[in-house]
């Protein structure tokens, strides 16, 4: 499809958004809203867009990224070498085209691959010194991760103490075996707590904890795979890497496979692909991997993965279900989702019963029919979804699927907001299912972080009358929440007490937990480090918005919209009355750095990061994460990544570690 510069410049804007929301959801709040294969293909997109358009390049695209941003709550610490992604691939095709660009690339064949099962999980890097466990790292953006040191200290499987007094660092997959990830669930049902949707969720929530006597009692495992300057310890080959792991007292996983040719790279693919679920642990593909270290180092990296490894990951799981019928659920915007219930179905370790159609519009492009046998999916090993209707199976008595003319849940007026909009939403301000979506929103952990108040509770409170705005919360007290069934007086006053926490939390917090359109964490920080007062963020123009990096006037437009509405006003006048904080608190020593925009890289020996971070921000300076013609400064340490040459492209200051310290004192 041919687009013009104009439609191109918008598609792009789109795909990055998209992709955003995507991470966000899948990063931040362990809850993916798209298959990994769907993802792929957006940021294949993307890529190809950027590539061919290079005038609308941006340092902020999530191409420029590898993983997750960095959470709050840890200790942000620098990777010794990036952590890459990999390119991955579904098909066989793809890996054949793969094996060619290697052997053009090194110039001879004689080469083999190292096949190792891709484990579904957490990544993660680990240094020893003197054969000592010292520090754990997240994969987090790639280039910094969180500290979670002590989350890894408390994985059995995970040694200590090498058995050789070695210094090193060695990355791998931090993962929950199926049968503790059975009995978490199951103790979590029978608390009423949201269940996790798979080992690899559990895994990352868990990791995630601050809390590290949980992280003992749910039974992490860890594999590793992967050695910084191998040749330094004379190995030459991946599979000579591996049985040195387990001489030094790590676990690997051990279906691994040396492969002289791609047919016999294919051949195991397929062999796995079978025989998955067989194992103990979630695996979502085969890693390919050159064996030989030297060959590496010729075929070298992009900025996003390694030109010598690819995942090659498992098609979906397909079976045939048929639709019973259709329910319809209410999202905290109001978008009416119709969701089918299937004659049960295993599939991807599961029993599917369940699987959402999304709109209407999807519903007539699929011509899916109530009684239809359907072909159902697993996405990821994820979110169930119906493929296709199979046509040449009905037999006359199936139904064509109608929108609801009333809201399924308040039965208030439904309709569009804009013609062109794909999605029906109840239109009704006060309708329960919004509100609980909001409350569950507002209340997550990259929210308010009200610990206790999940998804049974909230409809427990809404339902009771307990709870009909956001401001509610703070206003429930012992007397009526002693007086529902199955609340004890611990949990009613666990659940007080962190409901009087949170109201003091910073206002990045409070920002993310209302919802506001196009605002994930980032600019949730963005905002608040800004205009550090939430009364100066209501009365910001359109231009002041447009100001901080990453917000365009289409995003700023959102955010006025959003302010300007009579209900979120009423919404936020009651919360800062309850007691609710609505500053970002920040000392300030001086505004000797008002205006500028820094950016750090590398490692320092008189500073941390978070120590350079504090400095600016203390100063009225204000730390992006990305070089852009914003940036007034580049502070470089020791080992800096992309940053440096994104730059020294832009003309933009850079400024070392000893020259940082003389003019921090001289102005």
């Amino acid at each position: 499809m041919d687009l013009s510069l104009d439609n191109v410049k918008t598609e792009i804007a789109r795909l990055r958004e998209e992709i955003e929301r995507h991470n966000y959801a899948y990063h931040v709040l362990a809850s993916p809203t798209i298959s990994d294969k769907d993802y792929d293909e957006l940021f294949r997109r993307l890529l190809a867009l950027e590539r061919q358009y290079p005038q609308y390049d941006d340092p902020n695209s999530p191409t420029r990224k590898v993983g997750a941003p960095v959470l709050e709550g840890f200790r942000t610490v620098p990777h010794s070498t990036p952590m890459l992604s990999l390119d991955n691939t579904y098909n066989e095709t793809d890996i054949r085209e793969f094996h060619g660009r290697v052997v053009r690339l090194l110039g001879q064949s004689a080469f083999t691959y190292l096949c190792e099962l891709k484990i579904d999980g957490v990544s993660f890097a680990a240094r020893f010194e003197d054969g000592l466990f010292v520090l754990g790292i997240t994969r987090g953006n790639g280039v910094e991760g969180e500290d979670i040191t002590e989350h890894i200290r408390r994985i059995p499987s995970f040694p200590i103490r090498l058995r050789h007094p070695e210094t090193l660092e060695v990355r791998g997959e931090i993962f929950m075996p199926k049968s503790a990830f059975a009995q978490i669930n199951a103790q979590r049902e029978e608390e009423g707590l949201a269940l996790f949707a798979n080992p690899r969720n559990a895994a990352g929530g868990t990791v995630r904890q601050l809390d590290t006597a949980v992280v003992a009692k749910r039974r992490l495992d860890a594999f590793i795979y992967h050695l910084l300057d191998p040749e330094r310890y004379g190995l030459k080959t991946q599979a000579q890497a591996l049985d040195y792991f387990r001489e030094l007292g790590f676990k690997t996983e051990p279906h691994r496979a040396l492969c002289a040719s791609v047919e016999d790279v294919i051949a195991y693919w397929r062999r796995w692909t079978a025989q998955r679920h067989s194992l103990p642990f979630d695996i979502d593909g085969a890693v390919i991997k050159v064996n030989e270290f030297g060959l590496r180092d010729t075929l070298g990296t992009t900025t996003h993965s390694p030109r010598w490894s690819i995942a090659f990951k498992f098609p979906a799981e397909q079976k045939e279900a048929r639709v019973l019928s259709v329910e319809y659920s209410v999202g905290r915007t109001g978008v009416i989702t119709p969701v089918a219930n299937l004659s049960p179905v295993a599939l991807a370790g599961t029993t599917v019963r369940r699987a959402s159609l999304h709109n209407f519009e999807y519903v007539r492009e699929k011509d899916i029919r109530l009684g239809d046998i359907v072909v159902v999916e697993k996405a990821g090993d994820i979110i169930p979804q119906i493929v296709r209707s199979v046509a040449e199976k009905r037999v006359g008595d199936e139904t064509t699927l109608k929108p609801p003319e009333r809201c399924p849940v308040c039965q208030g007026p439904v309709g569009k907001e804009r013609e062109e909009d794909v999605a029906i939403r109840c239109l009704n301000p006060y309708c329960s299912a919004k509100l609980k979506r909001s409350i569950e929103i507002f209340t997550s952990r990259a929210g308010m972080d009200i610990e206790g108040l999940g998804e049974r509770w909230i409809h427990e409170l809404v339902e009771n009358g307990l709870l009909k705005a956001l401001p509610d919360i703070y206003r429930l007290d012992r007397e009526r929440l002693i007086a529902l069934p199955r609340m004890g007086e611990k949990s009613v006053r666990r659940l007080l007490d962190e409901i009087e926490r949170s109201k003091g939390n910073p206002l990045h917090r409070l920002l993310t937990g209302l919802g506001i359109p196009s605002v994930g964490v980032k600019t949730a920080k963005e905002l608040a480090a800004s205009f550090k007062d939430l009364g100066r963020l209501r009365a910001a123009t359109a231009e002041e918005l447009c100001r901080l990096e990453g917000i365009g006037e289409e995003m700023a437009g959102a955010i006025r919209g959003y302010f300007q509405n009579p209900a979120v006003q009423r919404i936020l006048d009651e919360l800062a009355e309850v007691g609710v904080n609505t500053k970002e608190p920040i000392e300030q020593a001086s505004d000797r750095f008002k205006g500028l925009t820094f950016v750090i890289t590398g490692t320092f020996e008189n500073y941390t990061r978070d120590e350079l971070r504090n400095l600016i921000e203390k100063n009225g300076g204000t730390v992006s994460e990305s070089v852009s013609k914003k940036t007034s400064y580049l502070l470089m340490g020791e080992n800096p990544g992309s940053k440096a040459q994104k730059a020294a492209l832009l003309n933009t200051p850079i400024m070392s570690e000893a020259q940082w310290q003389e003019w921090f004192k001289r102005t």
